[in-house]
Formats: structure tokens, sequence, C-alpha cells
């Protein structure tokens, strides 16, 4: 029994050391503030369980970032104009109903209490008597005055007469306010209707990036194109590395961005974009995938974001559209299947073929291991160093069938 009891003992005490190790609750941190807990090192949760990437701008090219914690709110009020072009439609057109039927309210109640205090109410029926406003009988009466004062209706039914300088004052503040009503609710609504995020919509990026060789060289590249016949004029592209970093001196910076250079000192980074482009960033000494290979790729935790600018021709409004690229859409060894095809005096792009692409011979090295292999051979780089690698792999089955001749010949066969 006292063995059965010792060895009952023993498993439990295994069973809760096997749970200190598994669990990550066993693991006590201090708590600090959330940019202490980024400088952490991370290689517990890593090796535990592989994180999901998390866009930093999505496929349609919103930012996925949300702002907390704001608590200089006032500072949106200061530039109200901004803030309510902003505003979604539905509370746009909320606040452009409300400034004018409160403006409205406000005004007829002022138009009813003067003739109040002034005693027309009383006197409605006395013809001698001379009201500040002709047939305004309540406050219903009131209301509609104010209406045909701000909008320069006029009917003609009521009117001020010149026996009330109260009402000439109010008549004249209300003109000037209702002016400036109009002129900053029109504008507003005017500056969202002509905004240019719906043009963004026809510009379309390929779904994946693909890297391959180019003239000798490795090469990243993916596609833009404009579904519309009117063009963006003076139209570049930009793309972005976002990557998480740590300094030589321990710091963690997390979503870094770097430059990725697609033709920016040989100014093949602004278009003509008349039909689809395949924009190529070439992988150098420079590039921050310069020691990245084909097998490396997928174990990295990074994010390319693309941005195209240009001014719509139709309107002359600056344009933005943005998409991005996660490992998973980045694929090695492929290319983009050509869409331009020349027919009878024009040339035509089939855009059922924009995101296909077909696969092709390249290296699974990196750039960095590609340029020592050819200045290790003292070749050019736009020798084909694919090509050179099937050399080498032929010569060595030559070689394993000779030796597998030699072996038989000495056993007799």
């Amino acid at each position: 029994m006292a063995k059965l009891t010792e060895s009952m003992t023993n498993v439990l005490e295994g069973d809760s050391m096997d749970q200190d190790v598994e669990s990550p609750v066993a693991i006590h941190q201090p708590k600090l503030p959330k940019q202490a807990r980024d400088d952490l090192p991370r290689h517990i949760s890593r090796d535990r369980t592989k994180r999901k990437i998390q866009r930093y701008v999505r496929k349609d090219g919103k930012c996925n970032v949300h702002h907390g914690n704001v608590r200089e709110t006032y500072r949106y009020l200061t530039d109200i104009f901004t803030t309510l072009v902003d505003l979604k439609w539905r509370f746009n057109l909320l606040i452009f109903v409300m400034v004018y039927t409160v403006t409205w309210l406000f005004f007829g109640m002022i138009w009813w209490l003067i003739a109040y205090i002034r005693g027309d109410m009383d006197h409605i029926e006395d013809p001698s008597w001379t009201p500040c406003v002709t047939n305004l009988n309540g406050f219903v009466s009131a209301f509609l005055f104010s209406i045909e004062t701000e909008t320069t209706i006029g009917y003609g039914y009521r009117v001020i007469t010149d026996k009330c300088p109260e009402g000439i004052i109010l008549l004249l503040i209300q003109s000037v306010l209702g002016s400036i009503v109009n002129a900053f609710m029109v504008g507003c609504m005017f500056v969202k209707i002509s905004q240019p995020k719906k043009r963004a919509e026809t510009l379309v990026f390929s779904t994946h990036a693909v890297i391959s060789m180019r003239d000798g060289k490795l090469c990243l590249m993916f596609r833009v194109g404009d579904l519309r016949n009117s063009h963006i004029v003076e139209a570049s592209i930009r793309a972005k590395l976002i990557k998480s970093k740590q300094t030589s001196e321990g710091e963690f910076i997390p979503l870094n961005q770097t430059d990725i250079n697609v033709g920016y000192y040989t100014g093949d980074d602004r278009l003509f974009l008349v039909s689809p482009l395949i924009i190529s960033h070439e992988i150098n000494q420079q590039s921050p995938f310069w020691e990245i290979s084909k097998a490396q790729l997928p174990k990295e935790e990074l994010e390319i974001v693309v941005i195209l600018e240009g001014m719509v021709e139709a309107t002359g409004m600056t344009c933005q559209a943005r998409s991005s690229y996660i490992t998973s859409e980045i694929l090695w060894g492929y290319r983009f299947t050509p869409v331009l095809t020349l027919e009878d005096g024009f040339y035509e792009v089939d855009y059922n073929s924009f995101h296909e692409t077909y696969e092709t011979s390249t290296p699974s090295l990196s750039a960095k291991e590609l340029a020592e292999l050819a200045s290790r051979a003292e070749l050019p780089l736009s020798w084909s160093v694919s090509s050179k690698l099937n050399q080498h792999a032929e010569l060595e089955t030559e070689e394993e069938e000779k030796n597998l001749e030699e072996q038989t010949e000495r056993n007799g066969e």
C-alpha cells in the first residue's frame, strides 16, 4: 500500500511538472508597459505556436490600424471641415439635415418671440395695427417665415414691415448666417462627393508577387493595371517593406518600414499606365531580399506594401491606390502571363489573365549566394546560373553511372 501511494505521488508530480513545462501560464512576467513588453524576446511564443501574420495594409488598400486612447479629442473639432468630410455618408447626411433644421427652428423661435413681445398676437384681427411681420399668427407661421427668409424663397404672403427695427436687424443676421451655413454644408458635401477614393477601385494589383530571373538577375515583380479608359496622369509607384527588427542595442522596432527600390534612380517608377505594367525590383546588395532564399522566404514575417499615386484626368485630384503582399503571396520561380495582344489596328488587354502566372526555371539560392557563385566561377552576372547548376547535376549523374559499370565489371557480371 505504501509503494502504491508512493508511485501515485510520483505520477502526479510528473504530470504537474509536464504541465508546468507545457503551459505558458507558468511563465510569469513582470507587469510592464506595452512598449516595454514588445522589447522582450519572443522566442518562447515562436517555438510553441506559429503566429499568423497580421496584415498592416489589407488587399483592398485599407490600413489595418485602429487609433485607441486618443485623449485630445478636441483636435478633431479644430478641423471640423475635415472631420465632417471623413464621416460616413449616413452621419454626414444626418448632420446636413440637422444643421438646417436647427437653424430654421432657432430663427423661427426668435421671430415668434418678437411678435409675442410686441403684442402682434393680440391684434391679429385689428386692421389698424401694424405688425412686425404680416400674417404671422403663431409659431408655425414664424417657422415658415424663417425658412422663406433663409432659403430666399419669398412667397410674398408673409412680409416684414418697416415699423419693426428689431426685425430688420434679425433679417440681416439670418441672411448672413444662412449664407455661411449654405457655403459650409454645400462645400462639405461637394468635397465628399468629388473625393477620388472610388477612382482607386479601378486600379488593380495582381493577387501575387513573383520572384524569378530577369536579364540574368533575380527580381521581385508584381503587376498593376487601370480598368478605365481615362488615364491616371503622372502616375508613380512606391513599395515599402514592413518587417519588425531589433537593433544592435537591443531595441525592438515593430513594423519597421524600409524602402524597396522599384526604379527611383532610373525613372522607372514613373508610369505611363495605359496598359498593365509589371513593376520590377532588382534584388541587389541594397535590397532587403539580398540574403533571402526560396527555403527561407516562407519563414520570414514580412509584408510588402505597394502604393500607386497619380492625378485623375477628369478632375485633376490626387488619387492613391494601395495593396500588400505577405510571404504566402510571393511565388518563387514564377512569371506573369502576358495579357497584351496585337489585334487588327489596336492592342487588346485580356484582364482574365491579369492575375495568372506560370512556373519558370529559377535557382532556389538567394541573390547573395548567386553573386558569390558567379564570382567564384569568374562569370558575369548575366550568365545563367541555373544552366550551370544543371550541368553540374548532369556531370554527377554520369560519374555515378561510370562507377556503377566499373563495380559490375569487377563482380564479373
